[in-house]
């Protein structure tokens, strides 16, 4: 079996766990990244990725060179922005036709994962999403959460035999 752990990461966290999952899982790892991303400071990074999620903005990818037909796991991570997955998140689900596939969905946050494992699930409904996890505060509590990380990576691979 195939595995790939795809994710976009803003400020490092979400990267740290796919490379974690990847590492533990022995898959494949793929970095979404915008073409042209402002990295933000502060308040207004909060204000630029709000107004990024409620205008349902898709901005330009970086070419990816992984054809995800060769994959039958996937594992997606982003972070929650405004109670959902990021824009980068948005322009992937769009551009390619996710199908038949065995997902597990991840995000991480500072506060609440708000209806992001929902909304991910409702943009890949042609596939099995047989698992979700929500990461808090990842930067606060790295050693916990690669541990928890490790965790839920031997109970997939308990759970369905992967």
């Amino acid at each position: 079996m195939k595995k790939l752990v795809i994710y976009y990461s803003f400020e490092g966290n979400t990267k740290l766990l796919s490379q974690i999952i990847a590492q533990n899982l022995d898959a494949d790892i793929l970095e979404i990244n915008p073409k042209d991303e402002v990295k933000r400071k502060g308040f207004m990074k909060y204000l630029w990725g709000g107004k990024s999620v409620f205008m349902k903005e898709k901005p330009e990818l970086e070419p990816i060179s992984i054809d995800i037909d060769e994959y039958d796991l996937l594992i997606i991570g982003t972070p929650v922005w405004a109670g959902t997955f990021t824009p980068a998140l948005r322009t992937f689900f769009d551009k390619y036709d996710i199908k038949n596939k065995k997902i597990f969905l991840f995000c991480t946050h500072n506060g609440g994962p708000g209806k992001t494992l929902e909304n991910m699930k409702s943009e890949l409904d042609m596939n099995n999403v047989i698992g979700v996890k929500d990461f808090v505060n990842v930067s606060k509590n790295i050693e916990v959460n690669k541990n928890i990380a490790e965790k839920w990576v031997e109970e997939i691979k308990y759970k369905h035999n992967i």
